[in-house]
């Protein structure tokens, strides 16, 4: 597996498990819907700045991602390690929002809850079939 081939895995998946640091210095791992974009090893999501995560983040920006594929006989799975940081530039959020996010962020794209997380992957770690390839992004 290389990360050509790696990041084509993760832009199909529909679902993002993300993993930040708590303030006891425990991970947290959470659901996230598909990643905005993704731009190299660069990932993005969309968040509200008020969360937990977002608070996590800004104290201790090391994090993780991963994604799988559960297929009858097969299992796929790549967890990628790296750092978030939390975009709440305008012009990142322009870049991010999409028409339905008003239903989550009544003020729009200008809203000050809404900001976009910025995942920027280091190393990746791909499963199948038993095996684990680690991949330097």
């Amino acid at each position: 597996m290389d990360k050509e081939r790696i990041f084509r895995f993760i832009s199909k998946q529909k679902t993002a498990f993300i993993a930040s640091v708590n303030e006891q210095g425990c991970p947290v791992i959470r659901a996230m819907l598909a990643p905005r974009k993704i731009d190299g090893n660069d990932i993005y999501f969309s968040t509200n700045t008020s969360s937990n995560k977002v608070k996590q983040y800004l104290a201790n920006n090391k994090a993780c991602i991963y994604f799988y594929k559960r297929g009858k006989i097969k299992y796929q799975g790549v967890t990628i390690i790296g750092e978030m940081q939390v975009c709440t530039d305008q012009e990142t959020k322009d870049g991010m929002w999409r028409f339905g996010d008003r239903l989550f962020y009544k003020q729009g794209v200008t809203d000050p809850d809404y900001c976009v997380l910025k995942f920027t992957g280091k190393t990746a770690e791909y499963y199948c079939d038993f095996k684990i390839e680690t991949i330097e992004l």
